[in-house]
């Protein structure tokens, strides 16, 4: 895996991949449209940020880069690489449990806010892991 050089793509799976933690300054996508969809892509080494309509999808500091993003109903699933511990907040269905799991080992149980964002830590980043969080 490697950073994403356009700072945001489909991939062909229809999943997203984003984010590169190797620039010194923010870079940004303003307006990533799929399917009328409107996203925004920031990234540099302190921070990576995904908005979808203008609201919080993800959002990793320090910076990194996302492969293969998924959000359903049930499930959020993506793979990061990065340079440092990281700490993720994502925003999903208010008030919710989510199994958390690290390359398919469970970490936690983890519950969003009422407003829906919940966040995580990922201790080691330098090698891809893969991220998963089931609804309960």
């Amino acid at each position: 895996m490697a950073i994403v050089e356009e700072l945001i793509r489909v991939n062909d799976d229809g999943s997203l991949s984003f984010g590169n933690y190797l620039l010194p300054a923010k870079d940004k996508v303003e307006e990533f449209i799929i399917d009328g969809v409107s996203f925004k892509a920031k990234t540099f080494n302190e921070v990576t940020k995904l908005k979808r309509e203008g609201q919080l999808v993800y959002e990793s500091i320090p910076g990194t880069a996302v492969h293969h993003f998924s959000v359903s109903d049930e499930k959020v699933y993506f793979t990061i690489e990065g340079y440092a511990p990281t700490g993720i907040t994502l925003e999903l269905t208010p008030s919710t449990t989510y199994q958390f799991k690290i390359d398919g080992q469970e970490v936690a149980l983890v519950k969003t806010t009422a407003t829906g964002k919940v966040s995580i830590h990922v201790d080691a980043v330098k090698e891809p892991q893969t991220i998963e969080l089931i609804k309960k």
